[in-house]
């Protein structure tokens, strides 16, 4: 989601709103349970957010646009049809017979089904899966050889994904509860990984990386979407726990993405900016491969045999 600084969203009303019970006060009956406001935020100077701060945070705010989603309203004051086309299903172009709702509760940065370049029978990890409009894609292009499986640590949008994925009677789908520093997955399982704009947003993205490369398969695929900070961004926007949610401050740079992926052991790195989200950050696509596995010459496997 984008920080817009209107009466609800702007920091200063948020550190003011901070309970569920008090948004109507702060921000008005007319934003309803999408209000965003950053939930047990550390508000004292120089205060930084634990990894479970930030982790709280996303969730309380991605569980209110589910829930907002469901009732058939905006995602929130803060919602990506305030932020003039640079978050959510407005960068869709296509969708097929994905259902509307899913599009529409999209809190993304881009398309990253794409750029994945998906293929039969592959099978694909959506990280953050929200409520699984890149997962419905992504299992229509894959087909019914092929499987989409989603994560996301949210229970409210996990079930309005499931239900979105029975209304678009598609079959080749599974979304799992998970967390993206831990996924509930085998290593080397998956053929490609996509991510729409939510890597940002865990507290410790090297980690997430690490867990993406891990369960790739030898060859297999890293195609996201997410949004790279400036590398002139002032400490403040970094520490700005109210932006957490905003896809801005918890972003990495260029960089700093590069490093995390290497040490991941990931090759063949691109970074592509699509479009400014940010004074000091734009959405990019980040593409990269985990190297296939090393083939030994005849002669040594014939030599080890032999011993």
């Amino acid at each position: 989601m984008a920080e817009l600084e209107n009466a609800c969203c702007a920091p200063a009303a948020q550190a003011a709103c901070c309970e569920p019970e008090d948004k109507a006060d702060c921000c008005g009956d007319r934003h309803g349970s999408g209000c965003g406001c950053s939930a047990r935020a550390p508000t004292a100077p120089g205060a930084t957010a634990t990894a479970e701060q930030v982790r709280e945070s996303v969730r309380e705010k991605y569980a209110a646009a589910a829930q907002a989603a469901s009732a058939g309203g905006a995602t929130g004051c803060c919602s990506p049809a305030d932020a003039t086309g640079v978050f959510g299903s407005a960068l869709y172009a296509e969708t097929g017979e994905v259902p509307e709702v899913a599009v529409g509760a999209s809190l993304g940065c881009g398309v990253p089904t794409a750029v994945a370049d998906l293929h039969e029978g592959e099978v694909v990890l959506d990280l953050g899966s929200g409520a699984g409009a890149d997962v419905l894609i992504s299992a229509r292009r894959v087909g019914s050889t092929g499987r989409a499986i989603g994560i996301d640590m949210t229970d409210e949008m996990l079930e309005l994904a499931r239900r979105n994925a029975t209304d678009a009677g598609v079959k080749n789908v599974e979304f799992r509860k998970g967390y993206l520093e831990e996924l509930p997955l085998p290593d080397a399982s998956v053929d490609v990984v996509i991510s729409n704009c939510v890597i940002n947003l865990s507290g410790d993205k090297p980690k997430v990386l690490a867990e993406a490369a891990r369960v790739l398969r030898p060859g297999g695929r890293f195609a996201v979407s997410d949004v790279i900070a400036d590398p002139d961004m002032d400490d403040q926007t970094r520490a700005d726990m109210a932006a957490w949610t905003g896809c801005i401050a918890g972003a990495l740079t260029e960089q700093e993405f590069r490093a995390s992926l290497e040490a991941a052991g990931l090759v063949d790195l691109e970074f592509r900016e699509t479009h400014r989200v940010h004074e000091h950050a734009a959405a990019a696509i980040i593409r990269a491969r985990k190297p296939r596995a090393r083939t030994q010459p005849a002669d040594q496997l014939a030599w080890r045999s032999a011993t």
